[in-house]
């Protein structure tokens, strides 16, 4: 079990809504960004002069151009319907991160400063001055959301708690206060293409090094291109999947897929990430700036199609907003749709009966599925609604034998969230990652019970860094999370595939 400097939640049968404890994370912020990540995004490197009339400035410049914002701020009701449906509260106690605690942290200084009664009856309406002390509830309490909208699931006004956690953070980013986790990423991408800042050499030496893998284990000589002009798909994915386990096993299977496809793909150095943190800090230029390098190398190779690996805001960001963002794609095969996600093309090449499984290959584990809240909140797959629910699931059933759901009432629509999520993913910020993980893994912990469940499949990068980080605070295996196409890559039997023995032979005779 992980140590940790701080309590860890003790597991339950059921969710129980804890007794408030005010404060109680007041002191959780994470680090904040210095001028050279800050600059590459447009924003200042420190906290400027005059910061107040600058972000009211900006909030008000928010309110005017996305109506909702307003909306949101104007419509709630106090009705305590999202109060316990929050990880994070149901994890921290902390009254503040209940939804309407943690909208109300903007909602009194909209108040204050956009409405006549707040602006000459502050006490009555719970308007209040935004102060040194309130810039510092913001930084503190919107770092502890991770925009997973399970709360506007159960919201009878339909309030989005991401997106004023959204807005906060923009507003935060203009006047020099920025969280250094998710802005040292974005400026990587633009200085480099992805996350994690691996070049284009490191980037095809590790999938020179997957070829060989799979060709050991398989005998059959399937390719993971890079940078091929004139093919059919650009394959976008979470830079993770390049390096880190359970990712890399899911990247193998895509290019199994691929190749069982016959069709001919590759990946871009120059826009090696699906993911798209300008979501996260609310900055709809950055998200076009990211979503933009996409666009510039699908022209540059002339690929007809484009799909998205295993990445949950990166589907919610490829979904939502590519068209508005990147737009408009009309130089692609228009009977393809635009985007469209690797289960999705997993899943029309069953139908067709082009792929071949054997589910016995997976027999070591016994499977359940955890939603990622931006595929099942905030995106579809398929034709038809719901389609995001139900075809990861046909993958894992058509590849694993065993597997079973968890509660009704933590899945689908109303999944819970990993924890990590939102640009939380980051150390600084472990006990908050590990506090609001609690739900979800007591959901899992009841299916290992009652189920005999082994692992746990997911197709999001970040809800996989996540669990092999937190399970261990729990006293599970980082190793019990694993992608959906690492299930696909363990059972799918490729054409000319050889046997294990027959494959060593083949390495050997190749050696």
């Amino acid at each position: 079990m992980a140590k940790a400097d701080f309590a860890v939640p003790v597991l339950k049968q059921y969710p129980e809504i804890p007794a408030i404890e005010p404060g109680v994370m007041a002191h959780s912020a994470p680090f904040k960004s210095k001028e050279e990540f800050q600059a590459p995004l447009g924003f200042p490197g420190q906290l400027v002069d005059d910061w107040q009339q600058k972000a009211l400035d900006k909030m008000g410049d928010l309110l005017g151009r996305y109506r909702g914002l307003r909306v949101y701020l104007d419509s709630c009701v106090k009705c305590g319907s999202c109060t316990d449906k929050c990880h994070y509260y149901l994890g921290t106690h902390d009254p503040k991160n209940m939804p309407v605690g943690r909208q109300d942290l903007m909602r009194k200084v909209y108040r204050r400063y956009f409405t006549l009664a707040g602006k000459f009856f502050p006490k009555l309406v719970g308007a209040e001055d935004f102060t040194e002390e309130v810039l510092s509830d913001w930084y503190s309490y919107f770092h502890q959301c991770s925009q997973c909208r399970r709360c506007s699931v159960f919201c009878p006004y339909g309030i989005d708690t991401a997106e004023i956690s959204m807005a906060a953070r923009e507003i935060m980013d203009h006047i020099g206060v920025g969280q250094k986790y998710c802005n040292e990423i974005i400026a990587k991408v633009y200085r480099i293409g992805n996350n994690l800042g691996l070049p284009g050499p490191a980037l095809a030496d590790t999938l020179e090094g997957l070829e060989e893998d799979v060709f050991d284990d398989t005998g059959v000589e399937v390719k993971y291109p890079l940078d091929q002009e004139g093919v059919d798909i650009l394959f976008v994915t979470p830079s993770a999947d390049f390096f880190a386990e359970p990712h890399v096993d899911g990247l193998i299977g895509y290019g199994k897929v691929m190749h069982e496809a016959g069709v001919s793909w590759t990946f871009s150095s120059y826009a090696s990430e699906a993911a798209n943190f300008g979501m996260f800090i609310g900055s709809y230029d950055n998200m076009r700036r990211v979503a933009l390098r996409i666009r510039e190398a699908a022209i540059k190779l002339g690929v007809k199609r484009i799909v998205f690996g295993e990445c949950g805001h990166a589907w919610r960001v490829a979904y939502s907003f590519l068209n508005t963002l990147a737009g408009p794609w009309d130089f692609l095969d228009p009977r393809y749709p635009v985007p469209q996600h690797i289960c999705e093309f997993t899943y029309d090449l069953m139908q067709q009966g082009k792929l071949n499984f054997d589910k016995s290959l997976n027999d070591d584990m016994v499977l359940t599925y955890h939603d990622s809240c931006n595929v099942a909140r905030a995106s579809r797959m398929g034709d038809r609604p719901g389609g995001q629910f139900d075809i990861p699931r046909a993958i894992i059933r058509a590849t694993c034998n065993n597997f079973y759901d968890m509660d009704e009432d933590t899945i689908r629509d109303r999944t819970f969230c990993c924890g990590g999520g939102g640009g939380l993913l980051t150390d600084d910020l472990m006990e908050i990652r590990v506090k609001g993980a609690q739900p979800r893994v007591e959901a899992l912990n009841n299916v290992i019970q009652e189920k005999g469940v082994t692992h746990m499949a997911a197709i999001c990068a970040i809800c996989k860094s996540q669990f092999t980080k937190v399970l261990p605070y729990y006293g599970m295996d980082m190793d019990q999370i694993v992608s959906v196409h690492q299930l696909v890559s363990n059972a799918l039997i490729l054409t000319g595939q050889t046997s294990d023995e027959d494959a060593e032979e083949t390495a050997d005779e190749a050696a």
